[in-house]
């Protein structure tokens, strides 16, 4: 069975018998429980066939009785069987989605960032969702119901020859044309089955970036748009969906009408051979009990048989989620490690990068600079001139095509991950706030941090009073992405954050741009604090961040153009000189730069 499998079910296969060998006792348990009714149900048949010739035959009241306590016994033993064999499936499809999702997560969010450039992260949720929770339905319901009906299906045709076997016949003769529309159509519905999950993740994700961007939606007026959109989207969903309803309604309508066929047939014959006194009615009575148990297992596997193409499908699209790869991940060989507290000298010698997305133009190309400890170095030049991505390659989110960054003499690509970026702090230009209590969010990067640090964090970070203003204080719970609070209120949050990591090099990307001039006042008294004793990197468009830099790096089209203090670049470095014309003076009002005689 396995070598008609392709590669990708194989390897589903593998992953799902690794989420459910811890709990082996509980699957050998559930399998006896399913054996056991199994069985019992199977041995209903003699105590059919014994009440019908034993008891209403012999007009015995003794032998009635007899035949109906034996028939209770086996309901009570069905019953306590029955109890068993859904609690632990139950329990096992619960425990195996609890365990996949642990596990998808985790594997995930290790995952370079470079992966979610080309999968949408709304589509991935969908999968770790929707998907798993068919699975639960799957393992949980499904499985157990096409593992007992095999079971009874095999019994019965045991039962059947025992009890007839020239009745057995007529209702062998049927499988094979039982078997052929299910392999059939079996395979017509694997396929639809993957292709509606996909359809079903299309239809999740667009709801989450619609729903995610309401502001800019209704600002654009664009929801008739999204709505056409939508319902385009549903559709296919619908009718993808329907093509597999129809070929698993074929399944089954054919299954139905050749099985039950059969038993037509059968009970025609058994019923000459009891008028000729050749059987008893009790054996027949036993034998249509089994041909329906026959008949009714073969209608229900051929319906779960559907869930389970689904289920293949949904386990197909997990199984490529944990079989991706990050290409940033620590080295398996002359793994350095960094200092307990560095000094903060950076390095970058002739980087060059490129986006996996963008390969033909290079977003850093060739840049060689040196930041000494302690030291701040404004970086200036136009939008999409490679300032951010920058910060990404400190950050190791991508390594470069060629060169090589060091902090701390240390090549970065030769660090884990992890040991890097403690030494890092981030303050960017939209700061990332998360579902939970202002004090969580201060304490993302330090989660051991004590109330007494955060508060003081915040009230270096100017964040203090806000706080306290809030109807919980630092109990306060935030909305989605910290819905509610002010621009100004998000990045003074942020800064509180970055004080409390207390990392040895600060990244400020952009970080008192389109505040208003309160914010960004409230913000300039807390950097100094933030930057003090620490290696500064800070991408700026405004004139005040840029002149309290100890150098300014002036970077366009990926390259290094010029590096000096502003003074300097006014005088030597018209890409400067043009950029603190039109953005320094317009934004801040204060600067009047002159040009050179």
């Amino acid at each position: 069975m396995i070598s008609i499998l392709s590669s990708r079910q194989r390897k589903t296969l593998r992953m799902t018998r690794e989420f459910v060998a811890p709990y082996r006792w509980q699957v050998i348990g559930a399998l006896f429980a399913l054996m056991f009714t199994a069985g019992i149900t199977l041995f209903m048949g003699q105590g059919v066939k014994l009440l019908v010739d034993k008891g209403f035959a012999t007009q015995s009241p003794h032998m009635l009785n007899q035949s109906i306590a034996l028939f209770m016994v086996l309901v009570v033993a069905l019953a306590v069987g029955t109890f068993t064999r859904f609690y632990l499936v139950s329990w096992i499809g619960e425990r195996f989605v609890a365990d996949i999702r642990k596990k998808v997560f985790n594997h995930l969010i290790t995952l370079h960032p470079g992966f979610y450039e080309s999968n949408r992260s709304s589509e991935i949720q969908s999968r770790l969702t929707a998907d798993t929770t068919l699975l639960q339905s799957v393992i949980g319901s499904s499985l157990s119901l096409f593992l007992r009906n095999v079971l009874m299906l095999v019994g019965g045709i045991v039962l059947l020859f025992v009890t007839n076997p020239k009745l057995s016949l007529i209702v062998i003769a049927a499988l094979p044309l039982v078997i052929a529309p299910i392999l059939i159509f079996g395979r017509r519905v694997r396929s639809l089955s993957r292709l509606s999950q996909d359809r079903i993740a299309d239809v999740g994700s667009y709801v989450g970036e619609s729903l995610g961007q309401i502001k800019t939606v209704q600002a654009y007026n664009h929801q008739e748009q999204d709505k056409n959109r939508f319902g385009g989207t549903v559709e296919d969903a619908f009718q993808t969906a329907r093509k597999r309803i129809s070929q698993r309604a074929w399944l089954i309508s054919v299954v139905i009408l050749l099985v039950l066929g059969a038993v037509g047939v059968m009970l025609w014959v058994g019923g000459m051979d009891v008028i000729a006194g050749r059987i008893s009615g009790g054996e027949l009575a036993a034998f249509v009990f089994y041909s329906l148990i026959v008949g009714t297992a073969f209608g229900t596997l051929s319906e779960v048989l559907g869930e389970l193409q689904r289920a293949a499908g949904a386990a197909e699209r997990i199984a490529e989620l944990l079989q991706a790869r990050s290409e940033i991940k620590a080295p398996t060989s002359d793994l350095r490690v960094l200092p307990t507290r560095v000094s903060g000298r950076i390095e970058l010698d002739q980087v060059r990068f490129a986006y996996p997305t963008r390969r033909d133009r290079f977003a850093v190309d060739g840049i060689s600079l040196q930041v000494e400890p302690g030291e701040t170095l404004a970086l200036v030049g136009p939008s999409g001139a490679g300032k951010s991505t920058l910060f990404d390659l400190l950050l190791r989110f991508f390594d470069p095509q060629q060169g090589q960054i060091r902090v701390e003499g240390l090549p970065i690509a030769q660090l884990d991950p992890t040991d890097l970026r403690r030494c890092f702090a981030l303050v960017s230009q939209n700061p990332a706030l998360f579902f939970g209590s202002v004090e969580d969010n201060i304490r993302y990067g330090r989660a051991s941090a004590s109330q007494a640090e955060v508060e003081a964090a915040a009230r270096a970070a100017h964040a203090h009073e806000f706080i306290m203003a809030m109807p919980d204080g630092y109990k306060t719970h935030l909305g989605d992405g910290g819905l509610g609070l002010s621009g100004g209120q998000r990045q003074r949050l942020a800064i509180a954050r970055a004080l409390l990591v207390d990392a040895p090099i600060l990244l400020l990307d952009e970080a008192t741009s389109a505040l208003d001039a309160e914010s960004e006042h409230l913000i300039q008294q807390a950097l100094p604090t933030l930057m003090a004793g620490r290696t500064t990197l800070v991408i700026a468009h405004r004139l005040a961040t840029v002149k309290s830099a100890d150098r300014i790096a002036v970077i366009d089209k990926g390259q290094l153009v010029a590096l000096g203090s502003h003074s300097q670049l006014v005088a030597s470095n018209p890409l400067y000189r043009r950029l603190a014309e039109l953005q320094f003076n317009h934004a801040d009002g204060e600067a009047q730069v002159t040009q050179p005689a």
